[in-house]
Order: C-alpha cells, then sequence, then structure tokens
C-alpha cells in the first residue's frame, strides 16, 4: 500500500508554487527548486512507523547527490546540522543518536529524486516539523557543502499505539487440528516486535494451551517494509469453545498491543436427560432432554413406535401434553400434567446438530394399581376342583396372596407380571371349604383386596339321628338329611297306608322330616325315606322299632314336677271335651231317628305326601288354624248352642271318603282319634228360620234343599254307637 503510495507521488506532476494536489499533497518551488510534501500533518503510533512520502526536482545543473533530513523544534525557523536525523551518506556521525537505525530512504537512488523516508520503532517524542535539504557534493567558498534546503516542512504527531494485532482463525471442530495466526500492526521495518499467544478459560488467569506450537515469520514486502505475524497450532475440543484466545505484540521501548478473540468450537457432547421417570399415577410427568453443543442442537421428544401400554392400547395422549423445544438452549422438555398408565413406555430424544443425528432413549413408568379381578366359578360340587384366579394391573407388579378363615394351608400358584395374578386351586373341595377367601395384592402404592364368596354344594345324604320309632301303635319316623341346595324329602311307602301326618322343619343346611302314622302290625316292617336336590337322590330304609317303657327306669328318674302339672290339666281339658262331643253326637242322633235315609260320611283331607322344607311346616299349621278359626265363627246349632269344635294336631291326609256301612264302621275307621262326620237330615233345623252352617261357618245345603249339619267326634264313639 506505501509502495503504491509513494510511487504515485513520484509520477505527480509538478504544479504551481503553493498549489495543492488532489491527494492532499502541496508542491512548493524556489528559483527551480521544487518539493512535494504531504500537506497537513502526518499521524503516527508509537512503537510502529511512519513514511513521509517526498519528491524534488533541482535547477539545470544542480545534480543531487545526499539527502538530508533534520527534526525541527517548534521555535526553530530554520534548521541545522544539530537537528539532523538522517544522511544518506551512511557514516556521517552528525545524525542523532536517537534516530540512527530508525531512518531510511524508500529509494536509495538519489538521482531518482525520491525524498521519501521512513521513521521505525516511533515514539511520541518523535512528533515534530522535519526539513529536507538536498546537496550537490561540491564545496563552497567556505568550506560548507553546497546545496539546497527547501522551507516547506512536513508535521508529525505521534501518539500512543491504539492499532491491535489480527488474529486470524478458521472453523474450528473439536478433535480436528487447527492453526490460529496473529499478525502484528505496521509494515515496518524495524525492530522485529516479539509476539506471545496465552489462553484464558472461565475464572482462569493467562496461561498457554496445551499441546500447543507457535511459530513466529516475517514477511519482506519491500526493501523497507516488512510483516511479522505468529502462528499457534492445537487440537481444539469442547473445553476449549467459549475461550478466550490472546495474542499480545511487544515493540520496543515497552509499548505492546494485544488483541483477545473467542473461540467457537463445534462439538457436541453426551445427552443429559433427566431420570425422574417413575412416576405416581395421577402425578405430573416432566421428561427434559439436554444435548451440550455448538452450534446448539435441535432437540425433540418422539414416542417409541413399539411401545406397548399395559392394556396394550395405545392413546392419543398429545391431548394432555405440553411440549417445547428451545433451541437456543440446546434443551427440550416433555411435560405431562397428569400421567396414566397410557404414558408408560419408551421415549426418543433426538438431537440434530449440523449433519450429524443423535439419539438417546429414556424408558417411563407409571406406578399404578388397579383392583384385583377374580375369575372362576365360586360354586363347585363336593369332590371337584375349585379354581379361581386373581389378577391385578398395576406396575411394579403387585404381590397377591389368597387368604380364608376357612381353610388352612392353601395351595397358590403366584404367577407374577406386568399384572400380576395368584391362582387358588383346591383339587377336592369340601363342604367346610365354603366361606369367604380374601385376594390381596400388596403394592408400593397401597394394598387393595377383593373377595370371593366360595359355595361347596353337595348331593343329599342322611344324618345318623333317622330313624323310626313305635308308641302304641303309633309309629313316628324321623329322617334327617343334608345338602346344598337344600335337598327335600318324600315318604314313598306311605301312599300304602290311609292315615298320617308329616312335619318338616330346616335348620341351615339340614331337613328334618317327622312322619307319624298308626301301625299295627309293624314287625318286620321298613319306612323308605327319599332325600333329592339338584346333585343327586338318597334312599335310606328305616325299620320299625319297638320303644318299651321301662318302669323301674321311669320311676328311678326324677321327674319335674312342672311336666307334671302341666299333663294333668291336658288330660282334664281332653276329658272334658270327649265328654261334651258325646253329648251332642247323641243328641243329634235323637232329633234325626225319624230319618231313614241317614247317611254318615267320613271326610278326610288328602295332602301330598312330599312336604318340602319349612314352608311344609307353615302349611300344616295353618291348616289347623284356619280350621279351628271356621269353627269358632259358626252359628248355634239347631238346639241353639254353639258348637265346640276340637281338633288334635293329626292330620287324616289320605283317610278316603266311605259311607259308613258294613265294613266302614269296623276297625279302619277307629285307627285315628278324630274325624268329621257329615250329617244329612230331612228336616230343617230350628234355628230360628235360619239356615244351617257348615264346618267353615257357612251353610250347607242338600240336594233335597235341607241342610247339612257337620259336627266333630270321637271316631270310636261313632263307631260304637253305630
Amino acid at each position: 500500500m506505501f509502495v503504491l503510495t509513494w510511487a504515485t507521488l513520484l509520477l505527480l506532476l509538478v504544479v504551481g508554487d503553493g498549489d495543492a494536489a488532489a491527494d492532499g499533497s502541496v508542491t512548493q518551488c524556489i528559483k527551480g527548486y521544487c518539493i512535494t510534501v504531504r500537506e497537513g500533518e502526518i499521524a503516527a503510533e508509537a512503537g510502529l512507523c511512519v513514511v513521509i512520502p517526498c519528491s524534488f526536482t533541482t535547477a539545470d545543473g544542480f545534480t543531487p547527490k545526499h539527502l538530508l533530513w533534520y527534526k525541527c523544534g517548534p521555535s526553530n525557523q530554520r534548521c541545522g546540522d544539530s537537528n539532523m536525523i538522517f544522511h544518506s551518506n551512511e557514516g556521517n556521525k552528525k545524525v542523532q543518536a536517537g534516530f540512527r537505525g530508525r531512518v531510511s530512504l524508500l529509494q536509495p537512488d538519489v538521482g531518482l529524486k525520491n525524498c521519501s523516508i521512513i521513521i521505525n520503532d516511533l515514539t511520541e517524542s518523535d512528533s515534530g516539523s522535519y526539513q529536507l535539504r538536498v546537496q550537490n557534493g561540491l564545496l563552497k567558498n567556505d568550506g560548507k557543502a553546497d546545496g539546497v534546503t527547501f522551507k516547506q516542512k512536513v508535521n508529525i504527531s505521534v501518539k500512543g499505539l491504539t492499532q491491535k494485532p489480527t488474529v486470524g482463525i478458521p472453523p474450528l471442530a473439536e478433535g480436528q487440528q487447527t492453526t490460529l495466526s496473529c499478525t502484528a500492526p505496521g509494515l515496518c521495518s524495524g525492530s522485529d516486535p516479539e509476539i506471545t499467544w496465552t489462553w484464558r478459560g472461565a475464572g482462569e488467569k493467562d496461561c498457554p494451551i496445551t499441546g500447543s506450537i507457535t511459530a513466529v515469520k516475517t514477511e519482506h514486502l519491500t526493501s523497507v517494509t516488512r510483516r511479522r505475524s505468529s502462528t499457534l497450532t492445537f487440537n481444539p475440543s469442547a473445553e476449549h469453545h467459549g475461550t478466550n484466545v490472546t495474542c499480545k505484540v511487544s515493540f520496543t521501548n515497552n509499548i505492546t498491543t494485544e488483541e483477545t478473540v473467542t473461540l467457537n468450537v463445534t462439538y457436541v457432547k453426551d445427552f443429559n436427560i433427566s431420570r425422574n421417570t417413575s412416576v405416581k399415577e395421577g402425578e405430573p410427568l416432566n421428561l427434559t432432554c439436554g444435548v451440550e453443543s455448538f452450534p446448539p442442537s435441535l432437540i425433540t421428544w418422539t414416542r417409541s413406535p413399539e411401545t406397548h401400554t399395559h392394556n396394550q392400547t395405545d392413546t392419543h395422549w398429545h391431548n394432555n401434553t405440553e411440549a417445547f423445544t428451545q433451541r437456543e438452549r440446546g434443551m427440550s422438555t416433555f411435560y405431562v400434567l397428569n400421567a396414566t398408565p397410557e404414558y408408560s413406555g419408551r421415549y426418543i430424544c433426538t438431537a440434530k446438530h449440523l449433519e450429524r443425528t443423535l439419539e438417546q432413549y429414556v424408558d417411563v413408568n407409571v406406578i399404578y394399581v388397579r383392583s384385583p379381578v377374580i375369575t372362576g366359578s365360586t360354586t363347585a360340587l363336593e369332590g371337584g376342583a375349585l379354581n379361581l384366579t386373581c389378577a391385578v394391573e398395576s406396575f411394579p407388579p403387585s404381590r397377591v396372596t389368597w387368604a380364608t378363615t376357612r381353610r388352612r394351608g392353601l395351595d397358590t400358584d403366584r404367577q407374577n407380571g406386568t399384572g400380576s395374578a395368584a391362582s387358588l386351586v383346591i383339587p377336592d373341595v369340601a363342604a367346610e371349604d365354603s366361606g369367604r377367601y380374601t385376594c390381596t395384592a400388596e403394592h408400593p402404592d397401597g394394598t387393595v383386596t377383593a373377595y370371593a364368596d366360595v359355595t361347596v354344594t353337595w348331593p343329599p345324604r342322611f344324618s345318623n339321628s333317622s330313624r323310626c320309632d313305635v308308641r302304641s301303635e303309633v309309629v313316628t319316623c324321623v329322617c334327617v338329611s343334608e345338602g346344598l341346595p337344600l335337598p327335600s324329602i318324600s315318604w314313598p311307602l306311605l301312599k300304602n297306608h290311609s292315615e298320617y301326618s308329616v312335619v318338616t322343619t330346616v335348620s341351615g343346611h339340614a331337613v328334618n322330616s317327622t312322619a307319624t302314622l298308626t301301625l299295627r302290625d309293624h314287625v318286620g316292617t321298613s319306612v323308605q325315606c327319599v332325600s333329592s336336590n339338584d346333585h343327586g337322590e338318597a334312599r335310606g330304609n328305616l325299620r320299625v322299632q319297638q320303644t318299651t317303657w321301662d318302669t323301674e327306669e321311669l320311676s328311678s328318674g326324677p321327674v319335674p314336677w312342672l311336666q307334671v302339672v302341666v299333663a294333668f290339666f291336658i288330660g282334664v281339658l281332653l276329658s272334658a271335651a270327649l265328654c261334651c262331643l258325646v253329648t251332642r253326637c247323641r243328641r243329634k242322633k235323637q232329633k234325626i231317628s225319624s230319618n231313614q235315609d241317614e247317611t254318615h260320611e267320613m271326610v278326610t283331607s288328602e295332602e301330598a305326601p312330599l312336604i318340602n322344607g319349612a314352608r311344609a311346616v307353615e302349611d300344616d299349621r295353618t291348616h289347623y288354624q284356619e280350621s279351628a278359626q271356621g269353627e269358632r265363627g259358626a252359628a248355634p246349632d239347631v238346639d241353639g248352642e254353639p258348637k265346640d269344635v276340637l281338633y288334635a294336631n293329626i292330620d287324616f291326609s289320605l283317610l278316603s271318603r266311605k259311607s259308613l256301612s258294613g265294613a266302614a264302621r269296623s276297625r279302619e275307621a277307629t285307627e285315628t282319634e278324630y274325624a268329621e262326620i257329615k250329617k244329612v237330615a230331612e228336616e230343617q233345623m230350628d234355628n230360628g228360620g235360619g239356615e244351617g252352617v257348615n264346618a267353615s261357618g257357612g251353610s250347607m245345603v242338600g240336594e233335597d234343599g235341607e241342610d247339612e249339619v257337620a259336627v266333630y267326634s270321637s271316631v270310636k264313639d261313632v263307631m260304637s254307637e253305630i
């Protein structure tokens, strides 16, 4: 640059005295001697150099041989040898010591009339006015060298150094060797400056870069200009990114300058993913993925396509999420306000850095537990197998156990998985295995339970208490059967008997059926009891056994006085009732004796031999109660007296209706204690013109218009009268 400037100056045409050229130079001529220099002040900086562009012409006959430069003080009008800073004759000793070696001509050939000089290693004291003198090598009469001193001066101002080194930084990539360069300011030919490199990390002091190589290079551009530079070779890493590197240039006279640059190293480090990947159901899920890199990476969250939720279904989980990417920070956050089991699975963090793509995955687990679900039949047949399975959907897997208060030492097969399960297997169930079984799932988030009420069913079976006893020709058979569902009891052999009663009671899973009948010849006789339910039928033959009264045994035992008193009063009441019935029957007989077509009919009520459970007892008792109420509400008899009807707790359900003639008046009719007699009279009852009253409280009228009057009496008494 300076060389071109000086060449331009040499090519400038000489203009008129004091005229300024377009480049800012001015030319002055006196008597054919002209000089062209820069007009105004030339600024320079300490430590560097300054060039004073200059050219001259002389009058004809004057041949320049030496060039002299003076530095004039501000008060001097004319400079002398004492102010000499340069002499083209290098051996001249009049040059000031402070400038010796620092000033040189840009063009050593004086004949070219280029008077430009360069002053190196400037200091602020070099500021001042500089003047040119040209000598022809001849001596004057006074012995002094002949020459001409130009009045035009050049002003130079030297200030502190502000220029900085030029630092060149190529693109830096981690692990790839690179070279930094630092060029000192100025193209001066003076003393070579010293160039040093320092590295400073965050909060650290300046220090050399480890493993670096430095080299200093000097380039000679011209005979008077040189370029000084230094290189730094090293392997950049992530730790160098963002750090400062300083190039320092030191000139003579302790004049220094430096340039600090920040290194940008292209690098990418490992992923930094938050590891709080297990959350409870209902709590927030927050996944943060960060990648330290330069330039910052583009980071995104995606869900792995291989993700399977616990219930094998996938949902639109984006509806309940907030995800965003922070490129400037190299970070991405995936946020779920209310985590559910559907958010369990694998999530992938993808970082795109320049042309590289990096991936890192994380497995998310949502901790939850559901209520246990019990499958299998809770009803089992005795002797069969009970197989129940309790499954609990949870994470982590729950510990599932079975327990019951009905059975000890359960045979359990615990099967753990994503949905924990345990099987309860009882290969040969018994009736005592019925009851409540508890499935308990122990989970870190709590304990949950479920219940199964197991019912073991079994076919009927007879109890050892089933028997038949006979007392005074009255046979009482007791049949006790157990089963589930509750069995029914029937007495099929009773259909061959005309008189019997059945009373059935229920207690728990047991049915007690008591059949009572009159059997005169019971030797070798057996009564069959049949019990049945949905699972089968059981038949039992109960042999009739004679029960004897041991007088000594009866007398030897203590007799409670309360039983004696009760028995006495019952006997009195029964005797009075029988007497009343006999009296009434005789009166009725006398009143209707004129009727030749008397007809006596014995009526019994038939009742099915099969009576189920408690209903049989209730129906039996209700029958007796309604009949008694009907008699209490009956109209007065023909003799004006109300009917007094008594019932014994005996059911004549199988006693068929017969005409009381011939053999009907025989012993069969006397097997029961009481019977109902219907008497048909030809004449109307004398009840004040009213109609007759039947056994249930209503009137009964025969086919001939006469009333039927129902009375009750002892069968034995009736038979004796007949």
